[in-house]
């Protein structure tokens, strides 16, 4: 650039050249009043507004204030050729800050910079928001640059660009980005070809999602699929190899992204995931002598380890971590040190088992003399998480050894930690005061209040102290003696006058607070040492002249004070508060804290966790049912209950039960016809529109059931970032999961299919929704009830007339029977439409018993609901329909209350006239 501008280049040379400072500010003002004598007169073509500009930066960038040139800068912006833009933009990110005035003028011509599709421009623009972007400008542009980012025309280079700078207007203005509402789209450009991009959007996500977890939950799946790609089928260019290890940076945000959620209840995602973690862990075994490649998959496998150890502490995959951590704690690189005491602590404190850990006791004992502060910290937070009942005095006693010897910055820390283990795992008071004691004569000015609190807490709590700690500070000396000093009184060297000569001989280098405290344990000692009395009063007489009035008054006022302070309550220690405030949050906030399985099981109580629904006990195996257990569910009921009878509640209106993470239902003529005759169909059409199709095939046996799941590509062009997620309203009555891993993109004119289990444990009324998302030139949402309704799990009857009717009259009436009156439509020739009746009523899965009911027209029907953990309910039904008044009434009655009004719903829905119309 500055060879394209001669003036410049001279000016360049001239400061160079000067040989003392005050040649160099001679020079400067020269050309500063040279140019503000040009921006003045006007009349500039852009080279030379360029030239000018320039040199105003560079004075700048010399450390001399200008005040010149912002506004040539702002006009350079606007300016079609790149070289004047270029110092335009860079002159706005150098001379201007967030509040300056001057930004207001140039929001427009940045928005019209992004708006262009000239790739350097958007550079540009992008470049100037995230060094600038202030409350004001992210709010103007934020929209812009995030259209930017989803746009299936923008560049790679400025996919990348948007990203980071959307995460920097995020970081520094989070309420000015709807997270949120972006979500979907922006997960799902994780499904981006270029790593470079993915890199990026994964890097914003992990911003995104900390904050918002439940909206980006699909960027899990997403995250496993590409990691299953990377490190399994190795589908990654030749570019994002470093060293052999596949674009490690994004494997390194994957996993640590994956840490942010409970695992997930998916068993094709479990099994996927175990699967890239043994491999990774397989990897890792084997050493190269490159360096490079050995730090970055290192780098991997200790956020592998870090996930494998939140997703199961008791899986394999920790046994062999933990194996590895071994090896690495005893590493001659401080680095790798470092790693295996940080990753071994993380486990310590997620883990049912510590004895893998204790093994390496002695090791880790001896890193806290490492030459490496940070690796010394590490062993320090290591040596706390793994300190139980069985360790608990080894591992005080080495702090407590080390703690003469350690560095300044540790020894606060180191305080705190061995007063809470000491506190948590003390066998007994006298041990634990002994400890303590110890701990604040090796620490001296080390030891905050907080400790010597604690101590007189907890002797005041158990009154089981008997003996004169001479080590406390003055202030819980005075205290501790003022309490029980009597106990002590009849031992050698702790007589009463010995007591306060040891108190009082302290006093003249206390503080006034610590002579108040004094003054109280004289007075408590007035009626409990009466041979001392006058020594006492004669200190009140003397505290009586003093000019701090708190002590005046006490002393004035002790003579008539008789009653003790009262015993501290029980309370939080204030040790664990102060060690807890120690680790500050950061960016990038930690699932799990130094302490134990115990303090990481009280801090996850507060996080709601999904709990997995897969259930080992059948093996995939479908149980059948004999017809004697069948006939013998409707026996031996309890008539006993309120009257509740359920009324038919609309499909229709179904939504999702967490809105912000998909949007309604899809609702609609058609939708709903399509959805009501697959509850009494095996397969057919659940949605269709001008790009998908989605069909089902179903087939149900007992308690399990399967659905094929067919999504079709009616378009010429490949739906991308495919997405799907059931979820359901009750996980303890209906669990679903898929198969395998779904497909993230259906080709052109094709299909894919997706397979899902499904087992029913409890009754259940509400339908689970299938969430689709893709991209097709924009981002699509499709929310679908899918047609798994509780009459799918039930198994036809054949009962005879009189079977049937002892049954019936077994179960009586309300609460166990659900009747109503619906209007029907009659055929074209003014009859029954008595196929369609008999097709919904076995459809539903009941067999239709002939020869039960006395009139040919009405229809008699008989089943057996199968639940997994509920067992098998009976159900009956009767259809009685009425041509003349075109009307019908249908009777469910049920050994179970909740499911005759479900019953009853899904069979008259399809047969009313006012669903028909």
């Amino acid at each position: 650039m500055a060879t394209n501008m001669r003036g410049l280049t001279q000016f360049i040379a001239d400061i160079r050249g000067a040989r003392v400072r005050d040649l160099e500010e001679k020079r400067i003002n020269k050309e500063m009043a040279n140019i503000r004598k040009k921006f003045k007169d006007g009349n500039l073509d852009g080279y030379q507004k360029k030239k000018y500009v320039a040199k105003v930066l560079y004075t700048y960038i010399l450390g001399y204030k200008v005040d010149v040139g912002h506004m040539e800068a702002v006009n350079l912006i606007s300016s079609p050729k790149y070289s004047e833009k270029q110092i335009g933009y860079l002159a706005v990110t150098l001379l201007m800050h967030e509040n300056s005035d001057f930004l207001r003028l140039v929001v427009n011509s940045i928005r019209k910079d992004l708006d262009e599709n000239n790739e350097i421009n958007n550079c540009l623009a992008l470049h100037a928001i995230a060094n600038v972007g202030g409350t004001e400008m992210a709010e103007a542009l934020c929209e812009d640059v995030h259209r930017l980012l989803i746009s299936p025309t923008s560049q790679s280079m400025v996919k990348k660009k948007a990203a980071l700078t959307l995460l920097r207007l995020y970081r520094k203005h989070p309420n000015v980005i709807p997270a949120a509402e972006w979500a979907l789209r922006i997960v799902a450009i994780m499904d981006d070809a270029d790593l470079g991009v993915v890199l990026c959007v994964t890097t914003l996500v992990m911003a995104l999602a900390q904050d918002h977890l439940e909206p980006y939950a699909v960027c899990y799946q997403k995250a496993v699929d590409r990691l299953y790609r990377l490190v399994v089928e190795h589908e990654y260019s030749a570019t994002y190899a470093y060293y052999k290890v596949p674009s490690p940076w994004l494997q390194v945000k994957l996993l640590r992204l994956l840490q942010y959620y409970p695992p997930s209840d998916d068993p094709a995602i479990r099994m996927t995931l175990h699967q890239v973690l043994e491999t990774i862990m397989n990897n890792s075994a084997e050493q190269s002598r490159n360096m490079q490649h050995n730090n970055a998959q290192r780098a991997v496998l200790f956020e592998a380890i870090g996930l494998a150890i939140h997703l199961d502490t008791n899986s394999p995959l920790v046994s062999t971590a933990a194996v590895l951590l071994a090896r690495f704690i005893s590493s001659k690189e401080t680095n790798v040190r470092y790693l295996g005491l940080d990753t071994l602590a993380h486990l310590a404190a997620r883990a049912d088992s510590l004895e893998a850990i204790k093994m390496h006791q002695a090791h880790v004992i001896l890193s806290l003399r490492d030459r490496d502060i940070s690796v010394r910290r590490r062993a320090l937070d290591l040596l706390y998480s793994m300190c139980d009942v069985d360790n608990s005095e080894v591992i005080v006693g080495e702090l407590l050894q080390y703690l003469k010897v350690a560095d300044y910055a540790l020894r606060e820390e180191l305080v705190l930690k061995i007063a809470v283990l000491t506190e948590k795992y003390a066998s007994s008071y006298r041990w634990y005061v002994d400890t303590i004691l110890e701990l604040i004569s090796a620490a001296g000015d080390h030891v905050g209040d907080e400790v010597w609190y604690r101590v007189v807490q907890i002797i005041t709590n158990t009154k089981t102290c008997k003996h004169m700690p001479p080590g406390l500070s003055s202030n819980g000396s005075s205290y501790v003696l003022g309490e029980y000093g009597h106990l002590i009184a009849n031992e050698e060297g702790h007589s009463p006058i010995e007591q306060l000569q040891v108190l009082h001989t302290k006093s003249q280098f206390c503080t006034a607070p610590t002579r108040s405290l004094l003054l109280t344990t004289y007075i408590k000692w007035v009626n409990v040492f009466p041979e001392i009395k006058p020594q006492l009063i004669n200190i009140f007489e003397r505290y009586r002249h003093v000019l701090d009035s708190e002590l005046q008054q006490r002393a004035c006022e002790f003579y008539a004070l008789a009653s003790r302070d009262p015993p501290f309550p029980p309370r939080e220690s204030a040790l664990l508060s102060r060690l807890n405030k120690k680790h500050g949050a950061t960016e990038d906030k930690r699932t799990w804290v130094h302490g134990g399985r115990d303090v990481n099981q009280d801090r996850e109580a507060t996080k709601a966790k999904r709990s997995l629904t897969v259930d080992k006990s059948t093996n995939g195996s479908i149980p059948s049912a004999g017809v004697s257990d069948v006939l013998s569910s409707l026996q031996g009921l309890d008539l006993s209950g309120p009257s509740n009878v359920t009324s038919p509640t609309s499909m229709a209106s179904t939504v999702l039960s967490k809105p912000t993470i998909a949007p309604h239902v899809v609702v609609g003529a058609n939708v709903d016809r399509w959805f009501e005759k697959l509850t009494y169909s095996n397969e057919g059409v659940l949605y269709e529109d001008v790009q998908i199709q989605v069909g089902i095939k179903s087939r149900y046996q007992g308690h399990i059931g399967q659905l094929a799941v067919y999504m079709g590509n009616k378009v010429s062009a490949p739906l991308t970032s495919f997405t799907t997620k059931v979820d359901v309203d009750d996980p303890e009555a209906l669990s679903i999961t898929f198969a395998k891993m779904p497909a993230t993109t259906v080709a052109p004119r094709s299909q894919s299919q997706q397979i899902l289990h499904v087992e029913c444990k409890k009754v259940f009324t509400t339908p689970p929704i299938m969430t689709i998302s893709f991209l097709a030139g924009s981002h699509q949402t499709i929310a679908l009830r899918l047609p798994v309704v509780l009459t799918k799990f039930i198994e036809p009857v054949i009962l005879g007339p009189l079977d049937f009717f002892e049954r019936w009259r077994i179960i009586g009436g309300p609460p166990r029977e659900a009747q109503s009156v619906f209007p029907i439509n009659l055929t074209s020739g003014g009859e029954l439409d008595r196929d369609k009746q008999q097709h919904v009523i076995s459809g539903q899965k009941f067999s239709i018993l002939p020869d039960v009911d006395p009139s040919t027209n009405n229809f008699v029907g008989a089943g057996v609901l199968h639940t997994s953990i509920d067992g098998k309910v009976g159900c009956l039904l009767r259809l009685e329909p009425n041509r003349d008044a075109k009307l019908c009434r249908i009777t469910v009655r049920s050994t179970s209350e909740d499911v005759v009004g479900e019953v009853k719903k899904l069979i008259q829905k399809p047969l009313s006239a006012d669903a028909a119309s």
